[in-house]
């Protein structure tokens, strides 16, 4: 298959290897993974604050960037479950309540064609087993977008479960939000330091090595407090799904890179 990938903003400034690894992953599986750079933001931070208005021209960027590419690729991947569902969700909300309805329809295409990463493993190239490698114990977070919006299920645990080597421990509280929530954590800080807090007890308390998710923003919000609770390197670390989905025996994942690219 022929993949268009969309790294998202904060994994292109905050976490590329991410990106890197999701590439790694996609290309060792027999697919040719493109990269338009014209992309930028879908604009999630806009219309999750409920400004539609302002969100428009962005969504409009987005499809512009995108939908002239559609019959030539057979799908776009997204490592973020909260991307993928404003793309999914949120983009033809945003063109209606401009009544755009040639927007619309080409966000709605493009929406057709877009996935999450464990949406596009497990329903279009239908695996499970990627030939992963990770000797580590990690527990699962799933974050709130992707269970409540794109309504991932048990798709990034199937992967999970399926790496050699890897011991998936539980997640007490799993489906509670980290309390990241975009500029919810900076217009509610208080509130979300203490929703973190108890995010990262259950982290804690899950007795694995790793956390594991499939939005790098999550991750960063819930490894920034691990370690600034933690002595450098003792606590669980934040990975992204990618990452170990990526690692193999004869390319491993090397623990010490985490989403934020050091352990400390």
């Amino acid at each position: 298959m022929r993949i268009s990938l969309m790294t998202t903003c904060l994994v292109d400034v905050m976490a590329p290897d991410v990106a890197r690894a999701t590439v790694m992953l996609l290309e060792r599986l027999g697919h040719e993974v493109v990269f338009d750079k014209r992309q930028t933001c879908c604009g999630q931070m806009h219309t999750n604050s409920g400004y539609y208005t302002e969100a428009a021209p962005v969504v409009r960027s987005f499809v512009d960037t995108f939908e002239p590419a559609l019959d030539r690729v057979d799908a776009i991947v997204m490592p973020s479950g909260s991307c993928a569902g404003c793309v999914r969700d949120q983009h033809e909300l945003v063109a209606r309540h401009e009544n755009d309805r040639v927007l619309e329809e080409r966000a709605a295409a493009v929406a057709a064609k877009t996935y999450e990463l464990s949406e596009l493993l497990v329903d279009v190239l239908k695996v499970t087993d990627v030939g992963a490698y990770f000797p580590h114990s990690v527990t699962y977070h799933p974050t709130c977008h992707s269970m409540r919006f794109l309504k991932v299920g048990p798709r990034p645990l199937k992967l999970l479960r399926a790496v050699e080597g890897i011991e998936v421990k539980n997640l007490p509280e799993s489906d509670t939000c980290c309390g990241f929530g975009g500029t919810f954590s900076v217009k509610n800080d208080a509130t979300s330091d203490a929703m973190v807090a108890d995010k990262a007890a259950n982290v804690v308390r899950s007795g694995a090595e790793f956390v594991v998710a499939g939005d790098a923003s999550c991750l960063m919000n819930i490894g920034g407090k691990l370690r600034r609770t933690h002595d450098a390197g003792a606590g669980p670390r934040a990975v992204h799904l990618a990452q170990i989905l990526a690692s193999t025996r004869e390319e491993p994942f090397v623990p010490a890179e985490t989403i934020l690219g050091r352990a400390s």
